[in-house]
């Protein structure tokens, strides 16, 4: 009983991981997707953790959890694995009034964002 399986959207060879609720701008957490994107799990993770940015330590939770996707419930190899693609999308924003002189008030957006990062596993060249 219950729902059929849905197909894989994936390709056998990729694993990925997502999180929706992270609270900092899209436009933040870019520059650090852009700093992972295209390299090595290992030099991935080694970056961010020597990262001066707030949000680094939660990137580097979504790259390890893609990791542990493409190691236990695909059964990669975990040397063998690139950041394939790491994007970010806008999420919700709270609203938020502050107020201003002469009883006006300013608004105050605080952004939220979701990161998906997708690992590949290569084939080194013999």
């Amino acid at each position: 009983m219950g729902k059929p399986e849905r197909e894989r959207t994936l390709k056998d060879n990729e694993a990925k991981a997502m999180v929706r609720l992270i609270r900092v701008s899209p436009q933040k957490l870019n520059l650090l997707a852009q700093l992972i994107r295209g390299k090595k799990v290992d030099r991935a993770l080694a970056d961010l953790t020597f990262s001066r940015k707030r949000i680094a330590k939660d990137v580097k939770k979504i790259l390890e959890s893609a990791i542990a996707n493409a190691e236990n419930n695909h059964g990669l190899d975990v040397d063998a694995l690139v950041v394939a693609e790491a994007y970010v999308g806008k999420n919700m924003v709270l609203k938020r009034l502050r107020a201003r002189a002469r009883g006006r008030g300013a608004h105050i957006l605080k952004p939220f964002a979701q990161m998906t990062v997708v690992v590949r596993q290569v084939e080194e060249p013999a």
